[in-house]
């Protein structure tokens, strides 16, 4: 397998994540520019800002007990992103002392992270990740996932739906492949106010 490879689920197109092309255009959207979610029963939306720069960096959703952030990277046309972020990531998380495990998943191959981190208390814990990563078409989308549905099936299936539900709007102007693709805070938010209850 070539580090190149585009690494999806076989049924992305019509299951999801979805490219902007393949999204049903009827359903409430809320858009975030570079990405679109879908609003669900419970769903929290927070977006994610850079300190210094105020560029929204990441869209943090809250569901089924669960943390899931999505961020959406501009990718070649005919190549992948996946398999060498995954390694960026062993590296990242070995270097804080982390552990991780590589399995396959329903989007392909993902890994478990178990990160050390202070506890409420200033105690030392773990923390338990998730990382997904889907390769569409001239974009990659990951997502990290944190909280319940690490233990518990309901919470993972929800999550992981959510996950499938997500639309990146990638764009026709030219981006170097790894760039964020802009995200913005929706235009109907009457306030400023970066998070919001879906």
């Amino acid at each position: 397998m070539r580090s190149d490879e585009k690494s999806a689920p076989e049924n992305r197109a019509s299951e999801g994540p979805f490219d902007a092309d393949e999204a049903n255009p009827a359903r409430p959207y809320v858009d975030l520019g570079g990405v679109k979610i879908l609003p669900r029963e419970g769903l929290q939306l927070r977006l994610e800002v850079e300190e210094g720069t105020n560029r929204v960096v990441a869209v943090g959703l809250d569901f089924a007990g669960s943390t899931l952030q999505v961020q959406a990277f501009a990718a070649p046309r005919s190549t992948g992103l996946w398999h060498d972020i995954r390694a960026q990531i062993r590296e990242q998380i070995g270097g804080q002392g982390g552990t991780l495990v590589e399995q396959d998943g329903v989007f392909g191959p993902e890994l478990i992270a178990e990160v050390p981190a202070a506890g409420p208390d200033g105690k030392p814990v773990t923390r338990l990740a998730r990382f997904i990563g889907v390769d569409g078409p001239r974009w990659f989308l990951r997502g990290v996932i944190a909280g319940e549905a690490m233990q518990s099936d309901d919470s993972r299936a929800a999550v992981e739906e959510l996950f499938r539900s997500v639309v990146v709007v990638r764009g026709s102007a030219p981006m170097p492949p790894r760039d964020l693709i802009p995200l913005s805070i929706p235009k109907t938010t009457a306030a400023p106010n970066p998070s919001s209850t879906l």
